[in-house]
């Protein structure tokens, strides 16, 4: 049997929001847009982040059960802070102190010289650093009043609120908020037909 293919969101507004949307609900039930490690390197590449072949060393699935371990401490970081408790950031550190990298400046036009990120990309958490470095500065400088979960109905997918007036509810107006929309025309018509 085929393995379903799901297409990523990103439209979180962050790095690490849109890696906790990896897991979302399809048709009522919690699906992993990782499967294999190809779906995490393509996730990578997707989000515009550095990526190399995994070393023939590396056993199959280890890149999937890293990057999802990495998600669900993540995401266990991020509901706890919503929720104005503390968490357990081990986790997080152990991708931390295992990314190994170091700033370079590139100057290519006069006015314009800037820091670039150099990493190494030969370990799995290597490859995962930028996402748990993302994590990390949601975590310390996010003003979480503005980090939301979707308010779509078995939704689990969380944005960042960039709107003006801060009023967002929905990871996407399109998807959530469309159906928000049309489940309330539906009621009101139920509801006027009744009469």
């Amino acid at each position: 049997m085929p393995r379903e293919s799901l297409r990523a969101y990103f439209l979180a507004g962050d790095l690490a929001l849109d890696f906790l949307n990896t897991r979302m609900r399809v048709a009522g039930e919690i699906r992993d847009v990782l499967q294999g490690d190809e779906d995490v390197l393509a996730w990578l590449k997707q989000a515009g982040l550095p990526t190399a072949a995994l070393a023939d060393d590396v056993p199959p699935l280890s890149l999937v059960k890293s990057a999802r371990a990495l998600r669900e401490a993540i995401r266990s970081l991020v509901e706890k802070r919503k929720a104005g408790r503390r968490g357990d950031p081990s986790a997080l550190n152990r991708f931390l102190e295992r990314a190994e990298s170091h700033p370079r400046l590139v100057w290519q036009a006069p006015r314009s010289p800037k820091i670039e990120r150099i990493r190494r990309l030969d370990t799995i958490e290597a490859l995962l650093a930028p996402i748990a470095e993302a994590a990390a500065v949601l975590l310390t400088t996010a003003d979480f009043s503005l980090i939301k979960p979707c308010e779509g109905e078995g939704c689990v997918l969380w944005f960042a609120d960039e709107t003006r007036s801060h009023h967002r509810r929905w990871c996407s107006a399109a998807i959530c908020g469309n159906r928000h929309k049309v489940a309330a025309y539906r009621k009101r018509r139920r509801e006027a037909s009744d009469r």
